[in-house]
């Protein structure tokens, strides 16, 4: 497995729980960093989960299992605080810290860290069909397997427009933290951070340069109308129920667009209601108490972006009025999300094996062929095909264990085969 982020520590636990020893202990977890960290570099200390503890690794495949999260909190002595908070949703951090205890629980996977998958390549069995597959690592070595998970997540997007700017004045969202720490400040006036997006991602840059810069002067661009608070009704978060996955992949392909683009507002193109409250409430008290620092500008777009000596300059277009006017800075956040193709390295290998589509069953296994003896399954980035919960973590205990099932079936078709 590529990855020790959530989808592929669900599917640890899931293989372990399966009782198939053998299969687990054969098991091996690459992560290119020294730990487990979830979201890592948005690991605001007031920074939420949006989605309920209860779907966590395990609970909705497995309510028994000792990898739950409320067994978490029971062993770290926090279950009493945590009760008292009377919520469903955790700080991210609590949630980041669980996964790491659940790596550190497993007794048969195993996970090697600080092994960065640079190359797959797959290896031909004489009649040309997938045998299996050689991950190569960004130290030079080399690990053959039959089956292969996929479970590194979408690449960040940055759009073309900020493509020619220094890399050390761009930042996205899955970098603020660490890059955070190295952005100082001019010595003769504010730094000036702007914060692209509308989302929850921009939104938490937007908040957290107020504090970890207090005299900046951030702003915040958006091609919307303002910020908005994502869909909460629990008609529409009936579909983020992993019975829902059945019936999206069995739907015509218009109909999973119609539901695809309904639901952006879900999760895409909006935030907590409470997170958006205090934004409000930061903005209002500024312009009542008369420093007002910092600017929201919804309605437009960066339409050109260049350095000019220290500074950087962007191109801003009024969408009301086809405008366009310039605003010097010293940083950007990209708060853009992902990019929707496949990952680069996904992609990069479906070239090289002359797949024209890259095709998942129901469960997540790329079609190769029948007589392909080798798998590899996609985590979180099916959506087209399993519904926009697939690269969330509503469905991974009900995702880990389709494709737990999947494994051990193709290990007994295997066996059988073998005996025959």
């Amino acid at each position: 497995m590529i990855g020790a982020g959530p989808s592929n520590l669900a599917l640890a636990v899931a293989i372990e729980e399966s009782g198939e020893r053998q299969v687990a202990e054969s098991t091996l977890v690459l992560e290119q960093y020294p730990d487990v960290k979830w979201q890592r570099n948005l690991l605001l200390p007031w920074a939420r989960s949006q989605v309920s503890f209860l779907k966590d690794l395990v609970t909705l495949r497995n309510p028994r299992s000792r990898f739950s999260f409320l067994n978490y909190l029971h062993q770290q002595g926090q279950l009493d605080d945590f009760v008292n908070l009377s919520t469903f949703n955790p700080y991210r951090w609590q949630l980041s810290a669980y996964q790491q205890w659940v790596a550190d629980g497993l007794e048969q996977v195993r996970i090697r860290y600080n092994a960065r998958t640079e190359r797959i390549d797959p290896r031909y069995a004489e009649d040309g069909s997938v045998a299996g597959w050689t991950v190569t690592l960004s130290d030079g070595d080399t690990i053959t397997c039959r089956d292969l998970v996929v479970g590194t997540g979408r690449d960040a997007h940055v759009p073309d427009v900020f493509r020619d700017l220094p890399q050390e004045r761009v930042v996205h969202s899955t970098q603020y933290s660490g890059r955070i720490a190295g952005l100082t400040p001019p010595s003769d006036r504010p730094l000036r951070p702007v914060v692209i997006g509308g989302a929850q991602s921009a939104a938490e840059m937007f908040m957290a340069l107020h504090q970890d810069f207090p005299d900046s002067e951030p702003t915040l661009v958006l091609r919307s109308i303002g910020l908005q608070n994502y869909q909460t009704s629990k008609f529409v978060n009936e579909l983020f129920y992993p019975s829902f996955v059945d019936e999206f992949y069995t739907m015509l392909p218009e109909a999973r667009s119609q539901v695809l683009d309904e639901m952006r507002l879900t999760n895409y193109a909006g935030l907590a209601p409470p997170f958006l409250e205090e934004i409000y409430s930061m903005l209002y008290q500024q312009k009542m108490l008369g420093r007002q620092r910092s600017s929201v500008r919804s309605l437009t777009e960066v339409v050109g972006a260049r350095m000019d000596g220290d500074e950087v300059v962007l191109d801003l277009r009024d969408r009301k009025s086809a405008k366009v006017e310039p605003l010097r800075c010293d940083a950007v956040f990209l708060g853009t999300g992902y990019d929707p193709r496949m990952p680069a390295m996904v992609g990069d290998l479906a070239d090289r094996m002359g797949l024209v589509d890259v095709n998942v069953s129901r469960r997540y296994r790329v079609d190769l062929g029948d007589s392909a003896w080798g798998a590899i399954y996609l985590q979180g980035v099916n959506e087209q095909t399993h519904g926009i919960a697939d690269s969330l973590i509503s469905v991974l205990a009900h995702r880990s264990q389709d494709i737990t099932e999947d494994l051990l079936a193709r290990r007994t078709v295997a066996e059988v085969t073998a005996e025959v």
